[in-house]
C-alpha cells in the first residue's frame, strides 16, 4: 500500500477550500453588486420623492401666501368701497369751500389713510376717453379735441393697485364729425401706400 504523505492530504484539501471559498466570494460580490444597485436605485427613488414633496411644498406655499394676498385685498377694497360715497361727500364739500377747521383735518385723515390702503382716485379733465376706466355719462362735439376726450369729471374713479374699485364718470368730447374725416382719408392713403 501506497500512503500519501501527510503535507499533500492537507494541501489537497486546501485547494479544494481556495475553490470553494473563492467561488463563495464570487457569488457573494455578485449578490453584494445586486444588492449595491439596488440601494442605490431605492435611494435615488427616495431622493426623486423627497424633491418632488419639496416642490408640492414650496407649490403650497406660494399658493396660500397668494390666496393670503387676495383676501386682503377683497377685503381693504369691501371696506374702501363703503367708504367711497363718504370721500364723494368730502370732495363736494371742499368745491362748495365747506371743508374747514376740525371737518378739514378729519377730512384729510380719512384721505391719507384709504391712500395708505392702496386706494388711488383717478379721472382728469382733458384726458383721453378710455372705455375700461371712464363711463360716458354726456357726449358731445367739439373742435378742440383730436380724440375722444373726457372734458368733465362727473364723479371721479377710484381703483386699488390695477383692480378698478368705480371707473370715473365723465362727459366725453368728440372731434367734430367734418374735422375728424378730412385727416383720416390722408392716414389711410399713407397706410394703403405701404401696404402696396
Amino acid at each position: 500500500m501506497t500512503e500519501k504523505p501527510q503535507g499533500e492530504q492537507p494541501g489537497d484539501d486546501s485547494a479544494a477550500e481556495e475553490a470553494v471559498l473563492k467561488a463563495a466570494e464570487e457569488a457573494v460580490s455578485g449578490a453584494g453588486a445586486d444588492e449595491l444597485a439596488a440601494a442605490k436605485r431605492e435611494a435615488g427613488e427616495r431622493t426623486a420623492d423627497l424633491q418632488r414633496l419639496q416642490a408640492e411644498y414650496q407649490n403650497y406655499r406660494k399658493r396660500v401666501e397668494r390666496d393670503r394676498a387676495t383676501v386682503r385685498e377683497i377685503a381693504v377694497s369691501n371696506i374702501v368701497e363703503s367708504l367711497i360715497p363718504v370721500l364723494d361727500d368730502i370732495g363736494r364739500a371742499r368745491e362748495h369751500g365747506e371743508v374747514t377747521g376740525g371737518f378739514k383735518s378729519v377730512a384729510e385723515s380719512l384721505e391719507t389713510v384709504v391712500a395708505k390702503l392702496g386706494l388711488q382716485q383717478f379721472g382728469k379733465e382733458g384726458e383721453p376717453f378710455d372705455p375700461t376706466i371712464h363711463e360716458a355719462l354726456m357726449h358731445s362735439y367739439s373742435s378742440d379735441v383730436t380724440e375722444d376726450t373726457c372734458v368733465q369729471i362727473l364723479q371721479p374713479g377710484y381703483r386699488i393697485g390695477e383692480r378698478i374699485i368705480r371707473p370715473a364718470m365723465v362727459a366725453v368730447a368728440e372731434p367734430q364729425p367734418g374735422t375728424q374725416t378730412t385727416g383720416e382719408p390722408d392716414g389711410d392713403k399713407a397706410d394703403g401706400s405701404s401696404d402696396s
